[in-house]
């Protein structure tokens, strides 16, 4: 068995980068761990790692590249991370060496203080990470990855401030982008949020409340319910918390600003069983069907997902357009990342590792096939082929997200600009290029509006991070300014 970087079909999807955890308060906070993020595998399949803290042993440490199943399901390995608190990460690169990824890079990373030792997980992206790394370089620091992350630890170590919450205030002061931050010090565990709060963080409690319960931080709710705690509340954007004997203290260290949370994790990043910013994501990819409907219609016999991220919005067609909802393609629940060497033959067969038509279904109908985005068109090709070759009359292709023209920078693994279809083609042109009857996509208002904002986008001041759709950035990417990204002339 060989690992592969990737499979054809993941190619031409964006990637979440990773999912966060932490737990405080129970006997065993490493399965506790591993059980979110096992939750949280979805956003980042490349690598784990978990860090505890017992007061016999002190900090301990496991670092696995692969799926959570594999490595924090063995006695040997969860045998060596005892203690009540814990934090976890699950990662998939955008920063660092991509595709390329050394055992050193995987999270959560550990710093030894003068008052104690701090571990941290992040989920987002540092937009000058590459300008504080050559600052921190050049006054001595020495890095021992090629992760953007690290640049918090190394920004711990040389404030001033006498306490690990403190340092870790000023640390974040100084970085830009998108970050969920848990940490975890001998005795504490810490949630934080960038001002913006880009991306998600939520809070949850193992018990009743008392001083002796046990608290949850994660990436997602779904994290909360695989291990039966109750969810509490959204960490706030630009809040931190300080988790210490059944006690969560609140802080905002960051200068308040308009929320601009990440619409595509309603789309497609977060699982559709998680509730974000008080709103089940399984609802808003639903509604996005039904807005989807309502701004193009089309005369067709079957209306069928793109599996499993295009199922939801497909339902939502389904139901406003009254055309029947059918399981036109059937995906093959055991096609992971790792797989027999293949050869060019193989290769060749590309989605058809994953995807197979339900052919008896689909032959002689026109079928409408929802999906949640197109970024480089080479996938809806490929499942345009099998759907024609399958006997279909028409293909209709309706998108759950607006057109992705331009690159994320906080967060989510983009292809260049270049590389992206709808950076270099109109909707027509796409059309043409993929080769469907009709292609339609999602407006920005109708997005919003399915995300529960009914009068739509505020141009002037939006409700969400929709920077990779509009190209309206919430936060200057000053690094890749600086080696030449050229940003949205304004209008």
């Amino acid at each position: 068995m060989r690992q592969f970087p990737s499979h054809p079909f993941d190619d031409d999807k964006l990637k979440e980068e990773c999912g966060v955890f932490g737990v405080i308060g129970v006997s065993d906070a490493a399965n506790f761990v591993a059980l979110g993020m096992h939750a949280l595998q979805h956003r980042g399949q490349e690598a784990g790692g978990i860090v505890t803290h017992d007061p016999k042993s002190g900090f301990n440490e496991v670092r696995r590249f692969g799926y959570v199943r594999d490595n924090f399901t063995k006695p040997d390995v969860m045998a060596i991370l005892p203690g009540s608190i814990g934090i976890g990460h699950v990662r998939y690169s955008t920063a660092g060496s991509k595709g390329n990824t050394a055992i050193r890079d995987v999270q959560p990373f550990f710093g030894e203080f003068s008052m104690g030792g701090c571990a941290i997980a992040h989920n987002g992206n540092l937009t000058n990470a590459t300008a504080l790394r050559r600052e921190l370089i050049e006054r001595g620091s020495i890095f021992q990855s090629s992760s953007d992350s690290e640049c918090i630890i190394h920004l711990m170590a040389r404030s001033i401030q006498k306490n690990i919450p403190e340092r870790m205030k000023d640390a974040l002061r100084r970085v830009e982008g998108a970050f969920s931050v848990v940490a975890m010090t001998r005795t504490k565990l810490i949630g934080v949020r960038d001002a913006l709060g880009v991306r998600p963080l939520v809070l949850g409690r193992i018990g009743p409340d008392s001083p002796d319960s046990a608290y949850v931080l994660s990436s997602e709710t779904c994290g909360l319910d695989i291990i039966g705690a109750e969810f509490i509340r959204e960490i706030e954007p630009g809040e931190m918390v300080v988790i210490e004997k059944g006690r969560v203290e609140s802080f905002h260290p960051f200068e308040r600003k308009a929320p601009r949370f990440c619409i595509f994790e309603q789309v497609y990043f977060s699982r559709p069983d998680s509730i974000l910013g008080g709103r089940s994501v399984y609802e808003t990819r639903r509604q996005i069907g039904v807005e989807l409907a309502k701004e193009a219609p089309v005369d067709a016999d079957l209306v069928c997902p793109v599996p499993d991220s295009g199922t939801p919005a497909a339902i939502g067609y389904s139901q406003q357009s009254g055309i029947p909802y059918a399981m036109g393609i059937i995906r093959n629940q055991y096609m992971g990342r790792t797989f027999i060497e293949p050869t060019e033959q193989i290769r060749n067969m590309g989605v058809r590792l994953k995807l197979n038509v339900n052919r008896s279904l689909i032959k002689g109908k026109r079928v409408i096939l929802v999906d949640d985005s197109v970024v480089r068109g080479t996938t809806s090709i490929k499942i345009r082929e099998m759907i024609l070759e399958a006997g279909a009359a028409e293909v209709h292709f309706r998108i759950a997200s607006p057109p992705t023209a331009w690159p994320c920078f906080y967060g989510v693994d983009t292809p260049e600009r270049s590389k992206l279809l709808a950076a270099k083609m109109t909707e027509d042109e796409m059309r043409d290029f993929i080769g469907v009857d009709s292609l339609k996509f999602i407006s920005l208002d109708g997005l919003y509006r399915a995300a529960g904002e009914v009068n739509g986008r505020n141009n002037k001041a939006p409700q969400f991070c929709d920077a990779c759709f509009s190209g309206e950035y919430p936060v200057a990417p000053s690094d890749k300014i600086s080696e030449g990204f050229e940003m949205k002339a304004a209008e």
